[in-house]
Protein backbone atom coordinates (compact mmCIF):
# COMPACT_ATOMS: atom_id res chain seq x y z
CA UNK A 1 0.00 0.00 0.00
CA UNK A 2 1.10 3.32 -1.32
CA UNK A 3 2.36 5.66 2.15
CA UNK A 4 -0.58 8.57 1.36
CA UNK A 5 -3.19 5.52 0.93
CA UNK A 6 -1.81 3.85 4.50
CA UNK A 7 -1.97 7.94 5.81
CA UNK A 8 -5.27 8.21 4.89
CA UNK A 9 -6.25 5.01 5.90
CA UNK A 10 -4.65 5.52 9.40
CA UNK A 11 -6.40 9.16 9.79
CA UNK A 12 -9.23 7.83 8.94
CA UNK A 13 -8.99 4.97 11.66
CA UNK A 14 -8.08 7.57 14.19
CA UNK A 15 -11.17 9.95 13.40
CA UNK A 16 -13.74 6.92 13.77
CA UNK A 17 -12.12 5.79 16.98
CA UNK A 18 -12.25 9.56 18.79
CA UNK A 19 -15.65 9.76 17.48
CA UNK A 20 -16.43 6.46 19.44
CA UNK A 21 -15.00 7.85 22.56
CA UNK A 22 -16.45 10.89 22.28
CA UNK A 23 -19.96 9.47 22.23
CA UNK A 24 -19.26 6.94 25.18
CA UNK A 25 -18.00 10.20 27.02
CA UNK A 26 -21.15 12.26 25.70
CA UNK A 27 -23.95 9.57 26.01
CA UNK A 28 -22.68 6.72 27.91
CA UNK A 29 -22.85 8.23 30.77
CA UNK A 30 -25.30 6.12 34.13
CA UNK A 31 -28.90 6.42 33.13
CA UNK A 32 -31.44 7.30 36.35
CA UNK A 33 -30.60 6.11 39.43
CA UNK A 34 -32.36 3.09 40.02
CA UNK A 35 -35.46 1.98 42.37
CA UNK A 36 -34.71 2.91 46.20
CA UNK A 37 -33.36 -0.05 48.03
CA UNK A 38 -35.44 -0.89 50.49
CA UNK A 39 -32.52 -3.12 52.80
CA UNK A 40 -30.26 -0.19 51.86
CA UNK A 41 -32.07 2.88 53.00
CA UNK A 42 -34.84 1.70 55.56
CA UNK A 43 -32.65 0.53 58.53
CA UNK A 44 -30.96 3.72 59.31
CA UNK A 45 -34.49 5.65 60.16
CA UNK A 46 -33.85 3.14 63.33
CA UNK A 47 -31.13 4.09 64.09
CA UNK A 48 -30.52 6.77 67.44
CA UNK A 49 -28.21 9.60 66.64
CA UNK A 50 -28.92 11.66 69.56
CA UNK A 51 -25.74 11.37 71.10
CA UNK A 52 -23.74 12.19 67.83
CA UNK A 53 -20.90 13.61 67.90
CA UNK A 54 -19.71 16.92 66.19
CA UNK A 55 -17.58 17.59 63.73
CA UNK A 56 -14.26 18.05 63.85
CA UNK A 57 -11.97 19.33 60.98
CA UNK A 58 -7.80 18.19 60.00
CA UNK A 59 -5.47 19.99 57.28
CA UNK A 60 -5.68 17.63 53.72
CA UNK A 61 -2.40 18.85 51.93
CA UNK A 62 -4.49 21.08 49.06
CA UNK A 63 -5.68 22.83 52.51
CA UNK A 64 -9.13 21.87 52.66
CA UNK A 65 -10.53 20.88 55.92
CA UNK A 66 -11.89 17.36 55.86
CA UNK A 67 -14.24 16.22 58.56
CA UNK A 68 -14.71 13.35 60.99
CA UNK A 69 -16.15 12.49 63.93
CA UNK A 70 -14.41 11.57 67.07
CA UNK A 71 -15.74 8.87 69.68
CA UNK A 72 -13.58 8.93 73.13
CA UNK A 73 -12.41 5.79 74.95
CA UNK A 74 -14.91 4.44 77.70
CA UNK A 75 -14.13 2.61 80.58
CA UNK A 76 -14.58 -0.62 80.44
CA UNK A 77 -16.85 -1.57 83.05
CA UNK A 78 -18.45 2.08 82.93
CA UNK A 79 -22.25 2.90 81.63
CA UNK A 80 -22.80 3.24 78.05
CA UNK A 81 -22.04 7.08 76.96
CA UNK A 82 -22.96 6.18 73.22
CA UNK A 83 -19.48 7.64 72.36
CA UNK A 84 -20.33 11.21 73.31
CA UNK A 85 -18.09 13.74 75.36
CA UNK A 86 -18.29 12.93 78.86
CA UNK A 87 -19.97 15.63 80.97
CA UNK A 88 -18.89 14.95 84.48
CA UNK A 89 -15.80 16.05 84.82
CA UNK A 90 -13.68 12.77 84.50
CA UNK A 91 -10.77 12.47 82.61
CA UNK A 92 -11.24 10.01 79.49
CA UNK A 93 -10.38 6.30 79.89
CA UNK A 94 -7.15 5.79 78.18
CA UNK A 95 -7.18 4.70 75.08
CA UNK A 96 -6.29 0.29 74.31
CA UNK A 97 -5.88 1.51 70.45
CA UNK A 98 -7.56 2.82 68.05
CA UNK A 99 -10.09 2.39 64.64
CA UNK A 100 -10.73 4.99 62.10
CA UNK A 101 -14.06 3.99 60.58
CA UNK A 102 -14.53 4.74 56.35
CA UNK A 103 -18.02 4.32 55.74
CA UNK A 104 -19.69 2.67 52.50
CA UNK A 105 -20.55 4.45 49.05
CA UNK A 106 -23.05 7.21 49.15
CA UNK A 107 -22.69 7.66 52.73
CA UNK A 108 -20.66 9.53 55.49
CA UNK A 109 -19.23 9.41 58.80
CA UNK A 110 -23.19 9.19 60.11
CA UNK A 111 -23.76 5.56 59.14
CA UNK A 112 -20.83 4.23 61.60
CA UNK A 113 -22.17 5.77 64.64
CA UNK A 114 -23.08 1.92 65.59
CA UNK A 115 -19.80 0.70 64.86
CA UNK A 116 -17.64 3.81 66.47
CA UNK A 117 -19.46 3.85 69.90
CA UNK A 118 -19.03 0.04 70.29
CA UNK A 119 -15.20 0.36 69.51
CA UNK A 120 -15.28 3.33 72.34
CA UNK A 121 -17.22 1.49 74.28
CA UNK A 122 -14.63 -1.29 74.28
CA UNK A 123 -12.03 1.44 75.35
CA UNK A 124 -10.70 2.36 71.72
CA UNK A 125 -10.42 5.78 70.67
CA UNK A 126 -12.77 5.55 67.60
CA UNK A 127 -13.07 8.31 64.18
CA UNK A 128 -15.23 8.23 61.30
CA UNK A 129 -14.16 10.02 58.78
CA UNK A 130 -16.39 11.76 56.13
CA UNK A 131 -14.20 10.89 53.24
CA UNK A 132 -13.88 13.44 50.55
CA UNK A 133 -16.21 13.95 48.06
CA UNK A 134 -18.85 12.83 51.48
CA UNK A 135 -20.65 14.28 54.07
CA UNK A 136 -18.38 17.67 54.80
CA UNK A 137 -15.43 16.84 53.17
CA UNK A 138 -15.11 18.56 49.57
CA UNK A 139 -17.45 19.07 47.01
CA UNK A 140 -20.36 16.27 47.35
CA UNK A 141 -19.43 13.26 44.54
CA UNK A 142 -15.73 14.24 43.14
CA UNK A 143 -12.49 14.50 44.23
CA UNK A 144 -9.24 16.13 42.19
CA UNK A 145 -7.71 13.75 41.21
CA UNK A 146 -7.45 9.48 41.54
CA UNK A 147 -5.22 8.75 44.90
CA UNK A 148 -6.69 12.17 46.59
CA UNK A 149 -8.26 9.99 49.07
CA UNK A 150 -5.13 8.16 50.03
CA UNK A 151 -3.17 11.71 50.36
CA UNK A 152 -6.49 12.60 52.51
CA UNK A 153 -6.11 9.23 54.59
CA UNK A 154 -2.21 10.56 54.97
CA UNK A 155 -2.85 13.77 56.09
CA UNK A 156 -5.86 12.70 58.47
CA UNK A 157 -3.27 9.86 60.29
CA UNK A 158 -0.56 13.11 60.53
CA UNK A 159 -2.73 15.41 62.23
CA UNK A 160 -4.77 13.41 64.45
CA UNK A 161 -2.67 11.20 65.46
CA UNK A 162 -4.66 8.20 66.03
CA UNK A 163 -3.60 6.03 69.74
CA UNK A 164 -1.51 3.06 68.36
CA UNK A 165 -2.38 0.41 67.88
CA UNK A 166 -4.38 1.79 64.94
CA UNK A 167 -7.01 -0.26 63.00
CA UNK A 168 -8.50 1.00 59.93
CA UNK A 169 -11.87 -0.08 59.29
CA UNK A 170 -14.12 0.15 56.21
CA UNK A 171 -17.45 -0.80 54.83
CA UNK A 172 -18.59 -2.15 51.80
CA UNK A 173 -16.48 0.46 48.85
CA UNK A 174 -15.00 1.51 51.89
CA UNK A 175 -13.57 -2.08 52.71
CA UNK A 176 -12.31 -2.11 48.95
CA UNK A 177 -10.82 1.59 49.97
CA UNK A 178 -9.17 0.18 52.63
CA UNK A 179 -8.16 -3.19 50.83
CA UNK A 180 -6.55 -0.30 48.46
CA UNK A 181 -4.61 1.13 51.47
CA UNK A 182 -3.58 -1.79 52.92
CA UNK A 183 -1.77 -3.18 49.52
CA UNK A 184 -0.34 0.32 49.10
CA UNK A 185 3.22 1.40 50.19
CA UNK A 186 1.61 3.48 52.86
CA UNK A 187 0.13 0.12 54.74
CA UNK A 188 2.40 0.23 57.82
CA UNK A 189 0.75 3.85 58.74
CA UNK A 190 -1.89 0.70 60.89
CA UNK A 191 -1.34 -2.30 62.64
CA UNK A 192 -4.21 -3.67 60.98
CA UNK A 193 -7.07 -3.78 58.75
CA UNK A 194 -10.76 -4.94 58.85
CA UNK A 195 -12.90 -5.31 55.52
CA UNK A 196 -16.71 -5.52 56.79
CA UNK A 197 -18.22 -6.80 53.19
CA UNK A 198 -15.41 -5.30 51.03
CA UNK A 199 -16.13 -3.87 47.34
CA UNK A 200 -13.31 -5.73 45.40
CA UNK A 201 -14.55 -4.86 41.95
CA UNK A 202 -17.15 -5.14 39.23
CA UNK A 203 -15.50 -8.29 37.76
CA UNK A 204 -15.01 -9.82 41.07
CA UNK A 205 -16.73 -13.19 41.85
CA UNK A 206 -18.37 -11.83 44.77
CA UNK A 207 -20.27 -8.88 42.69
CA UNK A 208 -23.64 -9.49 42.35
CA UNK A 209 -25.26 -7.84 38.72
CA UNK A 210 -26.11 -4.26 38.86
CA UNK A 211 -24.68 -4.18 42.87
CA UNK A 212 -28.08 -6.21 43.47
CA UNK A 213 -29.35 -2.83 42.42
CA UNK A 214 -27.64 -0.57 44.47
CA UNK A 215 -26.09 1.06 41.50
CA UNK A 216 -26.63 2.67 37.73
CA UNK A 217 -23.03 2.73 36.28
CA UNK A 218 -22.10 4.36 33.07
CA UNK A 219 -19.96 1.84 31.40
CA UNK A 220 -19.31 3.01 27.88
CA UNK A 221 -18.21 6.27 30.01
CA UNK A 222 -15.79 4.32 32.39
CA UNK A 223 -14.21 2.71 29.33
CA UNK A 224 -14.16 5.62 27.93
CA UNK A 225 -12.33 7.87 30.71
CA UNK A 226 -9.96 4.90 31.31
CA UNK A 227 -8.46 4.99 28.18
CA UNK A 228 -7.98 8.89 28.04
CA UNK A 229 -6.57 8.25 31.84
CA UNK A 230 -4.16 5.54 30.24
CA UNK A 231 -2.71 8.31 27.63
CA UNK A 232 -2.22 10.81 30.76
CA UNK A 233 -6.00 13.10 30.40
CA UNK A 234 -7.84 13.50 33.16
CA UNK A 235 -9.90 16.70 32.52
CA UNK A 236 -12.81 14.92 32.35
CA UNK A 237 -12.74 12.85 35.42
CA UNK A 238 -14.99 15.04 37.11
CA UNK A 239 -18.03 13.48 34.97
CA UNK A 240 -20.78 11.53 36.53
CA UNK A 241 -20.41 7.61 36.03
CA UNK A 242 -22.61 6.21 39.01
CA UNK A 243 -25.78 6.71 40.45
CA UNK A 244 -27.30 4.98 43.59
CA UNK A 245 -30.61 4.05 44.32
CA UNK A 246 -31.54 6.28 47.29
CA UNK A 247 -35.05 7.36 48.28
CA UNK A 248 -35.79 11.10 48.30
CA UNK A 249 -35.15 11.60 51.66
CA UNK A 250 -31.63 9.93 51.56
CA UNK A 251 -30.65 12.03 48.38
CA UNK A 252 -30.72 15.06 50.44
CA UNK A 253 -28.28 13.74 53.46
CA UNK A 254 -26.12 11.47 51.15
CA UNK A 255 -24.34 11.27 47.98
CA UNK A 256 -26.24 10.25 45.12
CA UNK A 257 -23.59 10.16 42.22
CA UNK A 258 -20.32 9.74 41.73
CA UNK A 259 -17.58 10.99 39.13
CA UNK A 260 -15.16 9.01 37.34
CA UNK A 261 -12.45 10.29 39.84
CA UNK A 262 -14.16 9.26 42.89
CA UNK A 263 -15.71 6.01 41.87
CA UNK A 264 -12.28 5.11 40.76
CA UNK A 265 -10.62 5.67 43.63
CA UNK A 266 -13.08 4.82 46.11
CA UNK A 267 -12.43 1.21 45.67
CA UNK A 268 -9.04 -1.13 45.19
CA UNK A 269 -6.78 -0.92 42.86
CA UNK A 270 -8.41 -2.24 39.06
CA UNK A 271 -6.18 -5.48 39.81
CA UNK A 272 -7.73 -6.12 43.14
CA UNK A 273 -5.64 -9.21 43.30
CA UNK A 274 -2.61 -7.28 43.41
CA UNK A 275 -4.13 -4.97 46.68
CA UNK A 276 -4.56 -8.31 48.01
CA UNK A 277 -1.27 -10.06 47.53
CA UNK A 278 0.72 -6.91 48.25
CA UNK A 279 -0.81 -6.42 52.02
CA UNK A 280 1.20 -7.56 54.95
CA UNK A 281 -0.16 -6.03 57.77
CA UNK A 282 -2.54 -8.31 59.79
CA UNK A 283 -6.43 -7.91 58.12
CA UNK A 284 -9.72 -9.49 58.54
CA UNK A 285 -12.89 -10.03 56.50
CA UNK A 286 -16.31 -9.76 58.27
CA UNK A 287 -19.61 -10.50 56.26
CA UNK A 288 -23.08 -10.98 56.44
CA UNK A 289 -24.57 -14.68 54.48
CA UNK A 290 -27.95 -12.90 53.60
CA UNK A 291 -25.61 -10.04 51.70
CA UNK A 292 -28.00 -8.43 48.98
CA UNK A 293 -24.72 -6.68 47.18
CA UNK A 294 -22.55 -9.65 47.37
CA UNK A 295 -22.16 -12.87 47.03
CA UNK A 296 -20.21 -13.26 50.42
CA UNK A 297 -19.54 -16.83 50.63
CA UNK A 298 -16.93 -16.27 47.65
CA UNK A 299 -14.52 -13.75 49.75
CA UNK A 300 -12.49 -16.53 51.51
CA UNK A 301 -11.72 -18.59 48.43
CA UNK A 302 -10.66 -15.45 46.73
CA UNK A 303 -8.44 -14.45 49.75
CA UNK A 304 -6.86 -18.08 50.14
CA UNK A 305 -6.27 -17.98 46.19
CA UNK A 306 -3.45 -14.48 46.93
CA UNK A 307 -2.03 -16.28 49.62
CA UNK A 308 -3.32 -14.72 52.59
CA UNK A 309 -5.02 -16.78 55.74
CA UNK A 310 -6.68 -13.67 56.80
CA UNK A 311 -9.88 -14.66 58.78
CA UNK A 312 -13.02 -14.53 57.04
CA UNK A 313 -16.34 -14.86 59.29
CA UNK A 314 -19.83 -15.13 57.52
CA UNK A 315 -22.16 -14.26 60.11
CA UNK A 316 -26.06 -16.04 59.12
CA UNK A 317 -28.46 -13.79 59.19
CA UNK A 318 -27.14 -10.47 58.32
CA UNK A 319 -27.65 -8.63 55.11
CA UNK A 320 -25.15 -5.61 54.04
CA UNK A 321 -26.48 -2.53 55.68
CA UNK A 322 -27.29 -4.64 59.43
CA UNK A 323 -23.36 -5.75 59.10
CA UNK A 324 -22.71 -2.21 60.54
CA UNK A 325 -26.06 -1.69 62.94
CA UNK A 326 -26.91 -5.51 64.49
CA UNK A 327 -25.59 -6.38 67.75
CA UNK A 328 -23.60 -9.38 66.45
CA UNK A 329 -22.20 -8.09 63.49
CA UNK A 330 -21.13 -4.91 65.90
CA UNK A 331 -19.92 -7.49 68.28
CA UNK A 332 -18.50 -9.64 65.99
CA UNK A 333 -15.73 -6.48 64.73
CA UNK A 334 -15.24 -5.59 67.88
CA UNK A 335 -13.94 -9.10 68.67
CA UNK A 336 -11.95 -9.14 65.24
CA UNK A 337 -10.14 -5.81 66.18
CA UNK A 338 -8.99 -7.22 69.16
CA UNK A 339 -8.31 -10.88 67.62
CA UNK A 340 -5.90 -8.93 65.45
CA UNK A 341 -4.45 -7.61 68.07
CA UNK A 342 -3.74 -10.19 70.48
CA UNK A 343 -2.48 -12.29 67.17
CA UNK A 344 0.21 -9.60 66.35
Amino acid sequence: MKPARLARHFLGAAAVCAALLAAAIAFGGPGEPPAPMASVNNPFSAVDLSRLPPLQRYPAADGAALAYRYYAPQARNAPQTNGAPQTNGAPPAPARGSVVLVHGSSANSRSMHVLAQAFAAAGYAAYALDMRGHGASGTNGDIAYIGQLEDDLDAFVRAVRPAAPATLAGFSSGGGFVLRFAGSPRQQQFASYLLLSPFLSQDAPTYRPGGGGWVSVGIPRIVALTALGSAGIHALDHLTVVRFALNDYAKTILTPAYSFALAANFRPQRDYNADIRAARQPCAVIAGAADELFFTDRFEPIFRQQGQQWPVTLLPGIGHITLTLDPLAVNAAVAAVQGMRARS
